[in-house]
């Protein structure tokens, strides 16, 4: 086998050991070393095809993006109604967070940093997969948001605006869910804790989905 494609299996064979940690563990617990031992290399073998550990987290939450495009696909029907449209891919899009909390935790981490230092430590071309697979989720949003612009139903000035501020407050909305515990003032200086079911947490997000697209131009 030519070096250049041991070189691509070798970095597919590390991915795939990272994703399996992700979903297993969790991102916080998945150590270099864990994905090493899984892959049966040294850990110095992983930085010779990854930057540092927010490339390998960089190109690992490739992975799950284009799969949640897939299943964002799959779940949307062109010939249906906007809102319909809008409610069934918020909806998508919160199941496969809660199925896979270790997609919101890595897509989190990534987003906690700012973009010129995120670009200083990973690679132009994982920027390039990134910023693809992010926009191939967030364009089906954006169709749906264009499509009841242009019926009436929905008042939007910037479609990809507004998609990709769905898609940060649906990761926040999705440590609430994971927690599923909210917080109150029971009495005067006494705080408690509510259970909140992640039904619940799914259908206000869907309903301040709809919401925010047909009054985001409304002063």
């Amino acid at each position: 086998m030519p070096v250049s494609e041991r070189r691509a299996e070798r970095k597919r064979e590390i991915l795939e050991a990272t994703r399996s940690l992700f979903d297993e563990r969790g991102v916080r617990d998945a150590q270099i070393e864990d994905i090493a031992r899984a892959v049966g290399i040294n850990r110095a073998i992983i930085y010779r095809h990854f930057s540092g550990k927010e490339e390998l987290f960089a190109e690992t939450l490739v992975g799950y993006l284009q799969e949640l495009g897939t299943t964002l696909g799959d779940a949307d029907d062109p010939t249906a109604d906007p809102e319909v449209r809008l409610r069934a891919l918020t909806g998508v899009f919160l199941d496969f967070g809660a199925r896979l909390p270790a997609f919101v935790d890595c897509a989190q981490a990534l987003l906690r940093r700012r973009g010129e230092e995120l670009m200083e430590e990973v690679s132009q071309q994982v920027m390039i997969d990134l910023g693809l697979a992010m926009a191939g989720c967030l364009n089906h949003v954006v169709e749906v948001l264009e499509a009841g612009t242009a019926s009436g139903q929905f008042q939007v000035k910037d479609p990809n605006l507004l998609a990709n501020i769905f898609y940060t407050q649906a990761l926040g909305v999705l440590n609430l869910a994971t927690l599923q515990l909210s917080v109150r003032e029971k009495n005067p200086g006494l705080p408690a804790v509510d259970a909140v079911p992640f039904d619940q947490v799914k259908d206000l997000v869907v309903v301040a989905a709809i919401a925010m697209a047909r009054g985001t131009d409304r002063s």
